[in-house]
C-alpha cells in the first residue's frame, strides 16, 4: 500500500511539472557533463547509465502505457548494467554493447513521444516540451548508433580535427545534431558503407521529423489562437 502511494506521489510530481520539460532539461545536463568528462570513458559511461534511467521515468510518466513500462525497462537494465560493467573492467566490447541497448531505447522513446503528441489535435505546454525532447532523443540514439558502428567497423569516419584517430562520444553527439539538424558543418565525414547508411536515416529522420510533427503542432497552434480570436 505504502508502494503503491509514493507511486501515485512520483507520477503526480512529474505529471504536475510537465515531463517532457524535465526530460529535455536532463538531456540538456547530460550534454554538459559530457563535454566536462570528455576525455574520461568510464564516467562517461556512468552517467549515460544514469541518463537512461531518468529517460525511461520519464517515458514511463508521459505515456502511463504498462506495455510501454514493460519495453522500456527490458532495455533499460541490461543498457545500465552493462554501462557499469564497462565501466569498471574498462571494457569497449560491453560499452558497445550498452550503446546498441541505448538506441533501441532511445528510439523507442521517440516513437513514444511522437504518438503522445500526435494523438489529439490540442496542443499542450508538455507537447511542445516534448517536440525539444524528441529531437534530442532522436540525436542522442543515432549518436549510440554511430558510437557502436565505430566500435564494429573501425575507421568508419574522418576527424578533420585530429585525422587517424577514434571519435569521442561528444564529437558522435556533434555530428548527429549537425547531422539531424541539417546545419552540416562538415569537419566529421563518414566514411564507411554503415557510417554512410546511418548518417542518410538521420538525414531522413530529421526532414521528416520536422515535416510531419515540428509543422503540425505549429499549424494547431496557429489555428487555436486564430480560432479564440473569433
Amino acid at each position: 500500500m505504502k508502494n503503491q502511494k509514493l507511486s501515485f506521489r512520483i507520477r503526480r510530481f512529474f505529471i504536475t511539472h510537465h515531463p517532457s520539460a524535465f526530460l529535455l532539461g536532463a538531456q540538456l545536463t547530460q550534454l554538459i557533463l559530457y563535454a566536462l568528462i570528455n576525455d574520461l570513458e568510464s564516467q562517461r559511461a556512468l552517467v549515460s547509465a544514469i541518463g537512461g534511467l531518468i529517460l525511461i521515468l520519464v517515458v514511463w510518466v508521459v505515456n502511463r502505457s504498462p506495455a510501454v513500462n514493460w519495453v522500456a525497462w527490458v532495455l533499460a537494465i541490461p543498457a545500465f548494467v552493462l554501462s557499469l560493467l564497462s565501466a569498471v573492467f574498462t571494457n569497449q566490447t560491453l560499452l558497445a554493447w550498452s550503446a546498441l541497448l541505448n538506441v533501441i531505447l532511445y528510439f523507442y522513446a521517440a516513437v513514444s513521444l511522437i504518438t503522445y503528441m500526435m494523438r489529439d489535435t490540442k496542443v499542450t505546454t508538455d507537447e511542445l516540451f516534448a517536440a525539444g525532447a524528441t529531437f534530442t532523443l532522436l540525436a542522442w540514439g543515432f549518436a549510440f548508433a554511430y558510437f557502436v558502428c565505430q566500435a564494429w567497423v573501425p575507421g568508419s569516419f574522418i576527424n578533420g580535427g585530429h585525422p587517424g584517430q577514434p571519435l569521442t562520444f561528444i564529437e558522435m553527439l556533434f555530428l548527429s545534431f549537425t547531422n539531424l539538424s541539417a546545419t552540416g558543418l562538415g569537419d566529421i565525414l563518414p566514411i564507411s558503407a554503415p557510417a554512410r547508411a546511418l548518417a542518410m536515416l538521420e538525414q531522413f529522420s530529421g526532414v521528416g521529423y520536422v515535416t510531419v510533427v515540428v509543422s503540425r503542432l505549429i499549424g494547431l497552434t496557429i489555428n487555436r489562437k486564430e480560432y479564440k480570436k473569433l
